[in-house]
């Protein structure tokens, strides 16, 4: 990455805040008016320079994604932001609470291997009853994808997130939704499959969610 000039910094600092807000970046309108410009023009530049410089990837007209997205995740040290642990609580007979400070979570030990997880956005409802919808932030680990396990799979230059099985050199990849139809891929088509990710938990305005798998 090149180093940002101090305007761009702050215009940068600016999408992150709103993003760990919101969950999602400002439009050119929003990004405008957190930063003061008097046009969406401006905002529309700022942007194109962060492209360029690698901190934000365009992947539509006005979508842009963070090249980065462990650096803006809920729990990153560096962000400031972890959950501190304020003592401990019982689970078996009451007993007086005793205040501590036992240090903070951090999303590094909510995902020890954190290095090897990427994000990508879900657009569609096929992994509805995962609890996982249209606008989440889906969390895939660079891990190996074992049978039954949901992933992200791209084939013939499509993707869908799915569970995955292998049976006979066949991959059926079956959603999480009675209204969607599972995908068979055929003998010789699954050589032309790349599996992108495991999926290792979600993030939406809820908070974020481990997989129980």
């Amino acid at each position: 990455m090149q180093k940002l000039t101090s305007k761009q910094r702050a215009f940068y600092d600016s999408l992150v805040a709103f993003f760990r807000k919101h969950l999602r970046l400002p439009t050119h309108r929003e990004a405008a008016e957190l930063n003061d410009f008097k046009s969406a023009n401006s905002s529309v530049q700022y942007h194109r320079a962060l492209v360029e410089k690698e901190y934000l990837k365009k992947d539509g007209p006005e979508n842009y994604t963070f090249t980065s997205p462990a650096d803006v995740w809920p729990g990153n040290k560096e962000t400031g932001s972890t959950i501190p642990v304020l003592g401990e609580i019982t689970a078996g007979a009451m007993r007086e609470a005793i205040e501590s400070d036992l240090g903070e979570l951090t999303f590094q030990q909510l995902f020890p291997n954190a290095e090897n997880i990427f994000a990508l956005r879900v657009n569609g409802m096929s992994m509805k009853e995962l609890d996982i919808t249209d606008g989440d932030f889906v969390l895939l680990s660079k891990t190996e994808l074992n049978n039954g396990d949901v992933g992200a799979v791209l084939y013939d230059n499509e993707t869908t997130l799915k569970r995955v099985y292998k049976n006979k050199n066949k991959l059926h990849l079956k959603p999480a939704n009675p209204e969607y139809d599972e995908i068979v891929i055929k003998p010789g088509e699954s050589e032309e499959v790349r599996i992108l990710g495991k999926y290792v938990g979600h993030m939406n305005k809820q908070g974020i969610f481990k997989s129980p798998y």
